[in-house]
Order: structure tokens, then sequence, then C-alpha cells
């Protein structure tokens, strides 16, 4: 009764799979396999901290309809393959990271006259 125990002795050939497994649920919509917090990423604008602070210094306040506005814009964005984006909005400025959708810094128009964007590969202008 010394011989070592050994897991090629204990299940000798393939281990079949484990029962009850779940599978990946179809969530609404038909997307198989994404969970909801991927679909939920996918679809919000988020704001780093620097833009938060931006916002507050410059005295933004953004509704829900112009958060609605700039989705749309980053999906656009997205779709023409674009990584960093300036999107242009009335007397507003936002440099959005597109692959992860966030907003990375803002300005108000007076903050806008006089500066050069660097390290954007497109411009979205919006309504």
């Amino acid at each position: 009764m010394n011989d070592p125990i050994s897991v090629g002795r204990l299940f000798p050939g393939k281990i079949p799979p484990a029962t009850g497994q779940r599978s990946n649920p179809t969530v609404q919509g038909g997307q198989k396999g994404a969970s909801f917090q991927n679909i939920l990423n996918d679809q919000l604008v988020k704001f780093s901290n620097h833009a938060v602070k931006r916002l507050e210094q410059r005295g933004i306040q953004l509704k829900p309809d112009q958060l609605k506005k700039i989705g749309s814009a980053i999906d656009s964005a997205a779709a023409k393959g674009s990584k960093d984006s300036l999107i242009l909005m009335k007397d507003m400025a936002l440099i959005v990271n597109v692959n992860n959708r966030t907003v990375v810094t803002a300005m108000d128009g007076s903050s806008m006259q006089n500066n050069v964007f660097t390290q954007i590969d497109s411009a979205v202008v919006i309504q």
C-alpha cells in the first residue's frame, strides 16, 4: 500500500466533462455569450477623472440628450476605425478614446480658442 497515487491511475483515459454545466445564455437582442456588463460598457459614455475635473472647472453640465449625441458620435467614429477623436458640439469640445468610450478631456468655447488639438485621428461635429 505504499504505491503513490497518480491521476492517470485514478482516472484512466479521458475525464468526462462535468454534468450540469451552464451554456452561455442568449442575451436579449440575440447576442450569445455577451454579459450584461459588456453590453452596458459598450453603450455608455465614461469620463476620466481628468475630464470630470475639467467639466467642473469650466462649469460644463451635460444633459441626457447631449450624452446620447456624444454616444452616437463615438459610434460613428468607431465605425470609421477611429481611436482618439475630437468631438465638437456647439460651444464644447471633447477628446474621446473611442475604444474605451471614455471622454479624456473637455473644453468650453473660450478654452477652445487658439488651441491646438493633438494626438487625435478624427473629428466628429455634432449639433
